[in-house]
């Protein structure tokens, strides 16, 4: 080929190049992004529908004969009142017709609201919403290579990161402020951090039923009163009030009553672990799950009819060689997605976990593990996926750099999700016409190709994707550098002001909040 050949061909590669790094300067609008909070899948399923039929009937059974052990008296009362039977045994039991008649009236098509309505969740059908969750009681030490006690600022610092994470949409507690000991303090604390640290829909967990009520004031006030915050309410309250295998726990049952009456919705979460806790069978686990949370919609509809609840069935999974969690593991990944499709049988808003690495590190096993059970809850339209980022050594550990690297790896998945769209369009035999007959004989430059460089394709923001030459011009850039870069480059700069500084120090005066100012960038 002569050079002037050449070189009508250089110009155009260099054209398309120019226009495409003009259009990656400026992102299109939320609604024509390629991946976003909310877009709806189900495109796999784990269980056969006469799969999920049987599940449905084996739970309906296990309630109606089982029942649950260690009812409180005031849970007592208000199922009782409803229509559920307390046995000699002291086992409380709930007929068919109850259940059932409770699913019918349950409460769907709701909110989860962000202190911004930008990050306001719609959390039904097979909506797929990725977030984080956990109770870690260490931090991940990438530069040592070891682990450190969670404290306060941690929280604090997870909540700024999510917030500036566009593929994590929600953020329930993730680590425990183990410099807290005080229990009302630490309840009270947790939610501020969570609060002051993100504008998106918070999830959080009280210790005992009379600390709520102080953390609804506080909701109060931030919202602008208890008719703005019941209109909008903000915060989850992730409640465990059961304790597998079917018993009631106590404080658990006593923060659930106290969270329904005060307007807050509540995440029903059964968390029992195949072979220890709940069934070793899979389908067993998933029956066990399905009846308790079954059991704590009842609960929660007897208390308030159509109080926002969210069917959280969590089984998880134990390694039998050892008894220790398993949660990296591809049978946690089939029965999470499994949980998605029961929550969907119901038309129910569903929440299940995923991403919760077995790997103490941010390495190529967490890299796996992660991927294939957040991509299968997305694929299966699981509408909350909870624990998706910054979880190593089964729920143990919190990894600063992990969020951060997961919020790529999340992108990929919800491309997944969003799957291929045909249309006349999107068939692109126009494009194809334009292209061969009429040149250049590719598609680099052509406007179609523009148009949907960003409308199409998922762009990681830390993942390398250059050729080798590239790579060892560029000093060969490692991912965990990367990740740790961008970690310290937020949290020294990104303070979002969505509690501002008279806000702030009107707090303070009337609660216990332990968070210093300086920590959070106020002078």
């Amino acid at each position: 080929m002569t050079a002037e050949a050449a070189s009508p061909k250089k110009t155009r590669r260099s054209g398309g190049r120019q226009a495409r790094q003009a259009l990656r300067a400026s992102k299109p609008a939320a609604h024509l992004r390629p991946v976003r909070g909310g877009l709806e899948s189900g495109w796999y399923k784990a269980l056969s529908d006469g799969d999920v039929g049987r599940i449905h009937q084996t739970a309906l059974s296990a309630l109606a004969e089982i029942g649950f052990g260690d009812p409180t008296p005031s849970c007592v009362d208000v199922c009782t009142a409803a229509g559920a039977e307390l046995g000699s045994d002291g086992r409380l039991r709930f007929p068919k017709s109850l259940v059932e008649d409770t699913i019918a009236g349950a409460g769907r098509g709701f909110h989860l609201y962000g202190q911004d309505e930008a990050h306001d969740l719609l959390p039904q059908g097979k909506h797929v919403y990725y977030g984080t969750a956990g109770a870690a009681t260490q931090v991940v030490d990438i530069e040592n290579n070891s682990y450190r006690d969670s404290v306060l600022k941690d929280l604090y610092d997870a909540a700024r990161v999510v917030d500036a994470m566009d593929n994590i949409h929600f953020f329930q507690r993730s680590l425990i402020a183990r410099d807290l000991e005080d229990l009302y303090e630490l309840d009270l604390n947790t939610l501020y951090a969570c609060i002051a640290g993100t504008s998106k829909h918070i999830g959080t967990a009280f210790t005992v039923g009379e600390n709520v009520q102080g953390a609804l004031e506080m909701l109060h006030e931030i919202a602008g009163g208890e008719a703005a915050w019941r209109a909008r309410p903000f915060v989850s309250c992730s409640n465990c009030f059961v304790v597998p295998p079917m018993k009631f726990a106590a404080d658990a049952c006593d923060v659930l009553e106290a969270c329904v009456r005060g307007g807050m919705p509540v995440l029903l979460l059964s968390a029992g672990q195949a072979g220890a806790t709940a069934p070793a069978s899979l389908a067993g686990a998933v029956v066990q799950a399905v009846s308790e949370v079954l059991a704590g919609l009842v609960y929660v509809n007897a208390i308030e009819p159509g109080a926002p609840a969210i069917f959280g069935t969590w089984p998880f999974v134990s390694d039998l060689r050892t008894g220790s969690m398993s949660g990296g593991s591809g049978e946690q990944a089939l029965l999470t997605a499994a949980c998605g499709q029961m929550a969907h049988y119901y038309d129910l808003p569903g929440g299940a976990a995923a991403g919760m690495a077995d790997a103490k590190m941010p390495d190529a096993q967490a890299g796996y593990e992660k991927a294939v059970s957040n991509t299968m809850a997305g694929l299966a339209g699981v509408n909350m996926i909870y624990e998706s980022a910054g979880m190593l050594a089964s729920l143990l550990g919190f990894c600063f750099e992990s969020l951060i690297i997961d919020n790529d790896m999340i992108g990929q998945c919800l491309r997944a999700v969003r799957g291929i769209e045909v249309s006349e369009g999107s068939l692109s035999l126009d494009t194809m016409r334009s292209v061969c007959l009429e040149g250049p004989g590719h598609y680099l430059g052509h406007e179609r190709t523009l148009e949907l460089m960003e409308r199409e394709f998922v762009y990681p923001s830390l993942a390398d994707r250059s050729s080798p030459k590239e790579w060892v011009e560029n000093s060969k850039p490692e991912l965990l550098v990367r990740a740790r870069a961008e970690k310290d480059r937020l949290l020294a700069s990104h303070f979002p002001r969505h509690i501002d500084d008279t806000l702030d120090r009107k707090l303070r005066g009337e609660y216990p909040i332990r968070l210093e100012r300086a920590q959070m960038g106020f002078g």
